[in-house]
């Protein structure tokens, strides 16, 4: 055994080297698209359907973050607008289909967006045309009653 400097040099070396199967990993989580974009909706379910879609030959990451942000954005804006319209006409605490396409129609940026939107169940915002309403009757007496008899 010789303990030349050169030996125990590459013997200090060589217990000091991290082999890949020596290292150890620490275990982290992995974090979501979503929750690095602080969204709720999934973005890597948002980017594989802009993928599948063949939309265009490359998608990026940010175009699948920036889409989901815009749906969850329009998605809020609706369910905020119905929200308040329930409360409004003192309804219950649900939003059904009745009531979002109410909301969404008497809201003029909603209802320019939606406009070819059918919703299911929905049915259509009441209108009446005015030439159907009906006529007023005209407060004037007839003739013979407003006559005075004449002697």
């Amino acid at each position: 055994k010789s303990n030349s400097f050169c030996t125990l040099l590459v013997r200090f070396y060589h217990s000091t080297m991290a082999t890949p199967k020596k290292v150890s990993r620490k275990s982290t989580k992995s974090t979501s698209q979503s929750k690095k974009a602080g969204l709720v909706f999934p973005v890597g379910r948002v980017g594989s359907q802009l993928r599948k879609g063949r939309y265009a030959p490359r998608v990026s990451k940010g175009a699948s973050v920036f889409l989901t942000a815009c749906l969850e954005y329009l998605t809020s804006e609706v369910l905020e607008v119905a929200a308040k319209a329930v409360i409004q006409r003192n309804k219950g605490k649900r939003i059904t289909p009745r009531a979002l396409t109410l909301a969404v129609r008497h809201d003029a940026d909603l209802g320019a967006l939606l406009k070819d939107v059918t919703l299911s169940r929905g049915g259509v915002v009441p209108k009446v045309e005015k030439a159907l309403d009906k006529k007023k009757k005209s407060g004037k007496k007839s003739k013979k009653s407003s006559a005075t008899p004449k002697v």
